[in-house]
């Protein structure tokens, strides 16, 4: 039989008091040396923080980063301005608030008004503008009295002003009130904490394509502040970082000088440089003031501009659909070289007309005598429409789209703005899906031309000039030159690879140059009068646009027809021919008016960059 041993279970029983003991000590003594150091060592900082009301952050906005032009001349301005603002539930007569702040804030009934709108559609712990840009003598009444007006505080930010007005519209575009669609945009990328101090966003433009480089990062304060809203001291800070500046390729003279050529006009001029694709001007005529819209256009102003019958809120350089006409026939005639679907040598008879085989559909030339005997370099000199009606027939819609497409026609060029329409280049899967119907010759026919259904931007007429200039390499064009703050910069890098088409040593790409200088050189080219006198040498193409179809037999008389049914007229060219520095799109809607024609209005541009007066500075290019 086994028996309990009493001394040895009070033994064990005493160590585990004892360690028990020790454990509840042990704690005790952190209790209360952590009791120590929230009571009395950081007293002060938890008694800030217990009443949480009086703790406030606050998000401070970055400076926005300016723009410029490629000379250092800033496009764009930050100003500063003051809203009083209104948190409800800290005002316990809003009345009596609003009758003493009136004469202090020159107060209006149509800003009372307005704020008492804002109030029924806002939460009361959510501070209401009340007044927004006051004066200076505004701000100065209102701090004498602000002791006075708990609830009641004024706030600062930075907005954007455009000194150049309709000038860079187009270009720069605008900033504008950020609304839902951004918030749940920017929330849906992460970054909707970064706009919580911002009032406005890049909304158009370079403002808007390179908002995540200008708007820079927002930072913050906690700070204690008293029952009347004041601030007693800051807890933490984190400041803000300022956005970068960004530098343009554009030449803001450049700029100014072609919109005076383009006033009163529905037109659009794009100036490139084709070493690197660099935009050096970008008008649209006629264009609009943006400075209202950072504000918030009015519904009647706004109203106005859509219903504009010249659309000045669309930049045409991007997103003006043309058929591109005869701009397109030294590409056509690339593009049946290097297919083999011609060579220099061939030979057709330009008459009057050109029919298609097997048919009595006829097509007529601009040239009612004819051309006679054409090779591809009279064609292009002289622009010959029955030349190439034979060249798009012997090559068919499906080789033309494939050679086209590498040129740009069809697709968005790269241009570093998010306003741009891709145009169409027409094939035959588009139109069964579109019209339903099969693919015809005489559809091909019209395209030689660049007519019937495809439709181009001026961009792309000039990116596929480029590339003619640069012997089939593809370059993208933009605006940005570099991004730059403090002594950091990055430069413009290409986004897309740079495709060639064809062979760079092709003998072709210089024949079609050739061809287009005789254009404008040669007594029997079409830009004759007004380009052979150029000292510095013009190579060109133009291109007449119909805005509607005649009938078979039916004869186009400008002086007979509606302005806006008259064909919209097309200048590209590129110069000095021996070594480009420019390359240019012009295009006059209906011809122009008021005596302002598509050909002088070119002539003048270039003389304007080669042969400037002496007080102005010459252009330099990235090819100097």
């Amino acid at each position: 039989m086994n028996f309990r041993n009493f001394e040895a279970e009070e033994k064990l029983f005493a160590r585990r008091a004892l360690v028990a003991f020790a454990l509840v000590v042990t704690c005790f003594i952190v209790l209360g040396i952590n009791l120590y150091r929230l009571q009395v060592r950081q007293h002060r900082y938890y008694q800030t923080r217990s009443n949480e009301n009086d703790i406030k952050m606050i998000p401070v906005a970055p400076t926005r980063g300016l723009i410029y032009d490629r000379n250092g001349i800033p496009l764009v301005r930050n100003v500063t301005w003051y809203d009083v603002l209104v948190t409800p539930y800290k005002v316990s007569d809003m009345a009596a608030t609003l009758r003493a702040l009136t004469p202090l804030l020159d107060l209006t009934p149509d800003d009372i008004d307005a704020f008492r709108h804002a109030l029924q559609h806002s939460s009361r712990y959510k501070p209401v503008e009340l007044k927004a840009e006051l004066t200076d003598r505004q701000v100065a009444r209102f701090a004498v009295n602000q002791f006075r007006f708990t609830g009641v505080s004024v706030a600062t930010y930075q907005d954007r002003e455009y000194p150049y007005g309709a000038d860079l519209a187009h270009v720069v575009g605008y900033v504008s009130k950020i609304n839902d669609g951004d918030y749940r945009r920017l929330n849906e990328a992460g970054t909707g904490e970064n706009y919580a101090a911002d009032h406005n966003i890049g909304k158009q433009g370079i403002e808007g394509y390179y908002e995540s480089l200008l708007h820079g990062k927002t930072g913050y304060q906690e700070v204690e502040v008293d029952n009347h809203g004041r601030i007693v001291r800051v807890l933490k800070e984190v400041p803000p970082v300022a956005g970068k500046n960004i530098y343009l390729t554009l030449d803001l003279h450049l700029q100014q000088y072609v919109e005076q050529q383009l006033a009163g006009q529905r037109a659009a001029v794009l100036i490139e440089d084709p070493h690197d694709g660099s935009v050096l001007a970008m008008v649209s005529s006629p264009s609009y003031d943006p400075n209202p819209f950072v504000k918030g256009i009015s519904y009647k102003a706004y109203k106005a501009l859509l219903q504009n019958k010249d659309l000045p809120l669309i930049n045409r350089v991007t997103q003006g659909l043309y058929p591109p006409a005869s701009t397109v026939k030294p590409y056509m005639a690339i593009s049946a070289l290097m297919t083999h679907t011609i060579t220099p040598t061939t030979t057709f008879f330009g008459a009057p007309t050109w029919t298609l085989p097997g048919t009595h559909r006829t097509w007529r030339d601009w040239k009612k005598s004819g051309h006679g005997m054409l090779d591809v370099t009279k064609a292009i000199e002289e622009s010959a429409d029955t030349f190439f009606y034979q060249v798009a027939f012997m090559m068919g819609i499906d080789r033309i789209h494939t050679m086209l497409s590498q040129f740009g026609y069809g697709k968005s060029t790269g241009i570093d703005l998010n306003e741009e329409y891709a145009g169409l280049l027409p094939d035959r899967a588009w139109k069964q899906k579109v019209h339903k119907r099969a693919w015809y010759q005489g559809d091909t026919v019209s395209v030689g031309i660049g007519q019937g259904y495809w439709i181009a931007t001026p961009i792309q007429m000039v990116k596929a000039m480029v590339a003619l200039i640069n012997n089939g390499k593809v370059i993208a064009p933009h605006l940005l030159a570099k991004a730059q703050r403090g002594h950091w910069q990055q430069r413009y890098q290409p986004v897309r690879p740079q495709p060639q088409i064809g062979e760079a040593t092709s003998p072709y790409w210089g024949l079609v140059r050739r061809a287009m200088f005789g254009m404008a050189n040669a007594p029997n080219g079409t830009g004759y009068k007004y380009f052979h006198t150029a000292p510095y040498g013009i190579a060109a193409k133009s291109g007449t646009s119909q805005v509607f179809s005649l009938k078979q037999n039916q004869t186009y008389n400008a002086k007979t027809i509606p302005i806006r049914l008259r064909d919209h007229i097309f200048y590209t060219a590129f110069a000095p021919f021996s070594d480009p520095k420019v390359a240019i799109a012009l295009i006059l809607e209906n011809g122009g008016n008021e005596n302002v024609t598509a050909a002088p209005v070119m002539r003048n541009i270039l003389d304007h960059i080669f042969l400037p007066p002496a007080s102005a500075t010459p252009l330099q290019t990235a090819g100097q």
